[in-house]
This record gives structure tokens, C-alpha cells and sequence, in this order.
């Protein structure tokens, strides 16, 4: 495992200003190659640090919620696609824009499904990316910061932390709905 972290780490070396670019393109192509947003958003930590693999993991969620919001519109057949998971997985289920931020920071959510939420909740495009810009923050902090540490942590601390944001989640539900002023 060392010799594949030195392998890895001179091959981004190597690429100089292109990985940061190439990165940010992974993001954009994740949902074609199936990897969940924690895969990337840990691999952006592991290869380029906290400082930078944060800001380019947000750069890549941004991105990719921007595409999808040009995607949705131009292809409304991807859109009924994703109303139908959306009808399978939440049923006639409203959410806040809270829950939908906490929701983003649980590992394998799916992350469009929770942008077509952010769509139906908003006025325009600019309010879109407001929550959107809003909602990928804190993914892209925790997962680069605590990502290894989550994937490593035990059992019993991981289901802790997931039944910690449930509940949250929960709390959110009930409060009245909650907007932040563009």
C-alpha cells in the first residue's frame, strides 16, 4: 500500500498543472462511471491535501450541479428518470432545504436525486446554485478532511454517526421550513 501512495503521489507530481484540471473533469464524469461522490471527494484529500482537494472537490460539486440543472432542461426524458427514483426512494415527501444539506453530507445519498429536490424548491437557476454552491460545502470539507478516517473508523462509530444525522435530518423535518436570503 506505501509503494501505491509514492506511485500515485509522483504520478500527480508528474502531471503538474494538469491534475488539478483532470480532477475537476472526474467529478463531471463520476455519475458515468459510477462512483459515489465520497469515492472522489476522498481521493481529492488523499491526492492533493485538505486545502486543495477541498477546493477542488467543491469546484467539481459545483460543476457538476451546474451540468445537471443544463442536463435536466435539455434532456426531459434523465429528468423523469430521476422523478421516478424520486417517487420510489421519498413518496410524496417534501423536504428543506436543511435536510437537503444534511442529506448531501450522508455517504451514498444520491447526490442528483437531491439536486432535483433543490430545483423544485427554487424560483430560478441563480437560487438553484445558491443552495447548490450552499449545499456542497460541507461535502467537500468533510469528506476530504474525515473521509479516510470514516472509511477506517469502526463499526459501531460509523453506524453512531450515521443515526446521529438521521436524526438530525428528523429535527430538520420538523422545524418550519427554512430559507436563507439570497
Amino acid at each position: 500500500m506505501e509503494n501505491f501512495l509514492l506511485d500515485l503521489e509522483s504520478t500527480i507530481t508528474e502531471m503538474g498543472w494538469l491534475a488539478p484540471p483532470l480532477f475537476i473533469l472526474l467529478h463531471l464524469l463520476r455519475p458515468l462511471l459510477f462512483l459515489p461522490v465520497i469515492v472522489v471527494c476522498i481521493a481529492g484529500g488523499v491526492l492533493f491535501g485538505f486545502v486543495q482537494g477541498s477546493i477542488y472537490n467543491f469546484i467539481g460539486l459545483a460543476l457538476m450541479n451546474y451540468f445537471f440543472y443544463l442536463f435536466i432542461r435539455k434532456f426531459p426524458k434523465f429528468e423523469q428518470k430521476i422523478r421516478s427514483l424520486k417517487n420510489k426512494v421519498l413518496p410524496g415527501r417534501t423536504i428543506s432545504v436543511g435536510q437537503v444539506m444534511i442529506l448531501r453530507i450522508m455517504p451514498f445519498v444520491h447526490f442528483h436525486l437531491l439536486s432535483l429536490y433543490l430545483m423544485e424548491m427554487t424560483k430560478n437557476f441563480k437560487e438553484y446554485m445558491y443552495y447548490s454552491l450552499l449545499g456542497v460545502i460541507l461535502p467537500a470539507i468533510i469528506y476530504t478532511a474525515f473521509g479516510e478516517a470514516i472509511s477506517e473508523m469502526p463499526w459501531y462509530l460509523t453506524l453512531g454517526m450515521i443515526l446521529m444525522l438521521v436524526g438530525l435530518y428528523a429535527l430538520l423535518g420538523k422545524m418550519h421550513k427554512f430559507r436563507l436570503p439570497l
